[in-house]
């Protein structure tokens, strides 16, 4: 049993190779490849000659090393197998355990985004929402992370039907120009979350991180709320750090390269 859990050192050790070629994001010489991968040339050589032959990785006229057709394979075996959904579905009990609120996922459906799971919170839900409920594109913080990262063509109408509708309303929380929507929509991109408080629901804050799939597009939403008076708002709060890490860790393991970066707590304000 312990040489099982042990594992096999070499083969931990010949995937760092791997691993420095995926993330270099190019071909690249014994020399370059082993010193990223923290060991010798001679080491690296003797890796890269099993490589080969199993086709994990090619080398081109000039002697670089980059991934081969086997790797290509096992990527796209693990892609085709990918469900974000039950993904996201298995890690929100730990979530849970960092934010005891009520969690939810969403995706984009022929409406707009969609409640498609609801995890519910050990302390009273606050929210009137149901599976199957889509969220409004500019009052809720689910809607809001859609709008941000969606293509625009798919969002467009819909955005245009609620800034009609916020243009001839007295409300003031909501954009009500194109203008305002385009800032609103820009300092969720910087944030890499949406926020609302008080905006959807009186009395209710939430967070909505995105989540990217390999191709870099959104494949979901994760979604936290409740009383706002229990709620921590704050950018880089306690509610927004861990589910805005576990959004980008979903994405890493979607095969998402270009991940958010965390941000910086700054002054919370309602929005």
């Amino acid at each position: 049993m312990d040489k099982e859990r042990a594992g096999i050192q070499s083969v931990e050790v010949g995937f760092t190779l791997l691993q420095a070629l995926a993330g270099a994001g190019r071909a690249l010489m014994l020399k370059d490849l082993a010193g990223t991968a923290g060991m010798s040339a001679a080491k690296a050589h003797r890796y890269l000659v099993s490589f080969l032959r199993l086709d994990l990785v090619v080398q081109d006229a000039r002697g670089r090393y980059d991934l081969g057709p086997a790797a290509l394979h096992l990527g796209l075996a693990t892609l085709q197998r990918q469900d974000p959904v039950r993904l996201a579905r298995e890690r929100l009990p730990a979530l849970q355990a960092q934010i005891p609120h009520t969690l939810a996922l969403a995706v984009w459906g022929n409406r707009g985004p969609t409640l498609v799971h609801w995890e519910p919170s050990p302390q009273a839900v606050v929210a009137h929402l149901r599976l199957g409920d889509v969220m409004p594109l500019l009052s809720s913080a689910t809607g809001r992370c859609f709008a941000a990262w969606m293509p625009p063509a798919l969002t467009a109408p819909l955005l245009a039907a609620e800034l009609l509708q916020a243009g001839s309303s007295a409300r003031s929380d909501l954009p009500r120009t194109d203008a305002a929507l385009q800032q609103l929509l820009a300092g969720i991109r910087q944030q890499g979350c949406a926020r609302v408080i008080d905006t959807l629901l009186p009395g209710t804050a939430a967070f909505c991180a995105p989540v990217f799939n390999a191709s870099g597009h959104l494949a979901l939403g994760i979604l936290s709320l409740g009383a706002t008076a229990g709620f921590d708002t704050a950018w880089g709060g306690s509610v927004h750090t861990p589910l805005q890490s576990m959004a980008q860790q979903l994405s890493h393991d979607l095969g998402h390269r270009a991940m958010v970066s965390p941000v910086q707590p700054t002054p919370t304000a309602a929005g």
